[in-house]
């Protein structure tokens, strides 16, 4: 490694616990993709390694940053593979199938469409916490490799498509309607649902990093209301809805009712364990009792586990576990797949179920034992007031006796319930989730929530 005229500093906002990302224009520049190209191109090189793939969503400002940030892994003597426009799980896809040294995907996620950045493998593993803040310092002395790189094109968009395909299961026609809110997973879904059976809608499909018609958030129950209404207008078995990158998935059954993460990770966890009974299946702590209760009940392992996908998919790893969920929408399958975040996947699964199935998604949703509970609740809090506020709950709650879990923010347990509060990775908000077995149950542990929110100076909002 050689000292380097060109060291930079990143805004201090941008490095993430799982990955980097800024506003464009303010707090994340080409500068910053090249010094990332640099940066991990470095780590890269010190493996040992010589191959990385690139991919990029379809934000107006994601062509710009991956032709900076490849730039910047060429100036580390690797070659570099431009896989192109597509969702995240493809760049996943290409360096496990192909056995690239890494992979960086240019993309804002699900954020607003001012948002972009990077997503990082090394190996076949996440790249992400200290790994981070690392490259982040190697950048700010400018210790960088240093040679003579190339860059090619490869398209992989069909054998994506086929390796999806390939897991697809069941004969009996459904009608589906898709929302790829205008987001990088469009192309590669309507190829693949020109393969499956029965009646596809498609909505949202052409690539727009403006993202007209709605946010692409599926976590976000307003972002689904053309979803829900096409479903009804169409008589349709199922509803699926893509994030901007296609790695988190939503679902709205034949009646226009959403199904969360956990609800979906519990269809998806009895179709795996009736093949494998004894799994551990991982969930995130916003997921609900219920979930866990219910692994338990079919012969699974439940483990609740820190939420963040390089912290999941990292866990999974460790433990050998077939299938993981998050609240947000991240679905992880190792049962047949490799082990990463795909929402193009998921739903493949999804779909195989109800394909073999003489029951409606709508029917089984309703079989799921009965809480009472919120969404995702976020309230806005500023990137240095985040992390702390969880911490001065934690000791208060300590200082009185309760009973909590801390393995990610706080999860306080009552009669009622539960109520949850954690920072988020990605955004400038706290997040928040409550649930108890009734109605005055759940009005008691969001009074209790708004009280330790209050006690740091964090107000909920109008009608909580």
């Amino acid at each position: 490694m050689n000292a380097h005229r060109n060291a930079h500093r990143f805004d201090p906002t941008v490095l993430r616990e799982y990955d980097i990302r800024g506003i464009v224009g303010k707090t994340l520049t080409a500068a910053d993709a090249r010094a990332v190209g640099r940066g991990f191109g470095s780590e890269v090189v010190a493996r040992g390694g010589k191959r990385v793939a690139v991919g990029r969503d379809g934000r107006l400002h994601s062509p710009e940053l991956s032709a900076a940030l490849i730039e910047g892994l060429i100036s580390c003597g690797l070659e570099v593979t431009d896989v192109g426009m597509g969702p995240t799980p493809k760049l996943y896809f290409s360096v496990r199938e192909y056995g690239y040294d890494g992979g960086v995907m240019v993309t804002g996620s699900h954020n607003p469409s001012d948002y972009n950045g990077f997503k990082m493998m090394l190996g076949k593993a996440s790249f992400w916490g200290e790994q981070i803040q690392a490259l982040g310092r190697r950048v700010a002395i400018g210790d960088f490799a240093t040679g003579q790189g190339s860059v090619t094109t490869r398209d992989v968009d069909a054998a994506y498509v086929e390796r999806l395909r390939r897991d697809f299961r069941g004969d009996k026609p459904l009608t589906v309607v898709w929302d790829f809110g205008n987001g990088a997973g469009g192309p590669a879904t309507e190829a693949l649902v020109k393969t499956l059976p029965g009646r596809h809608v498609v909505l949202n499909g052409k690539v727009d990093g403006t993202f007209p018609a709605h946010h692409p958030d599926p976590t976000v129950e307003k972002n689904l209301e053309q979803l829900k209404q096409a479903v009804h207008e169409n008589k349709a078995d199922v509803g699926i809805a893509f994030d901007g990158d296609a790695d988190r998935i939503g679902v709205v059954d034949g009646q226009g009712r959403v199904l969360w993460g956990d609800q979906i990770l519990s269809i998806l966890a009895s179709d795996v364990l009736a093949e494998r009974p004894g799994a551990t299946i991982i969930a995130d702590v916003k997921a609900s009792q219920v979930l866990f209760d219910e692994i338990a009940r079919m012969g699974g392992k439940p483990l609740m586990w820190k939420t963040g996908h390089s912290i999941i998919k990292t866990k999974m790893a460790e433990l050998g576990s077939p299938l993981a969920g998050e609240m947000s929408g991240h679905i992880f399958f190792a049962d047949k797949w490799y082990g990463f975040d795909d929402a193009l996947y998921a739903a493949v699964r999804l779909l195989s179920i109800l394909a073999r199935s003489d029951k409606s998604l709508a029917r089984m949703r309703d079989a799921l034992p009965a809480a009472v509970n919120t969404p995702e609740l976020r309230f806005t809090c500023s990137e240095d007031r985040k992390f702390k506020v969880p911490e001065e709950i934690k000791a208060r709650l300590k200082a009185a006796g309760a009973t909590f879990s801390d393995i990610d923010g706080v999860r306080v347990s009552t009669a009622d319930g539960w109520w949850l509060l954690r920072a988020s990775n990605t955004q400038d908000v706290l997040v928040a989730r409550c649930e108890a077995r009734d109605a005055a149950g759940l009005a008691r542990l969001k009074s209790g929530l708004a009280e330790a929110l209050g006690q740091s100076g964090i107000q909920p909002p109008p009608g909580f």
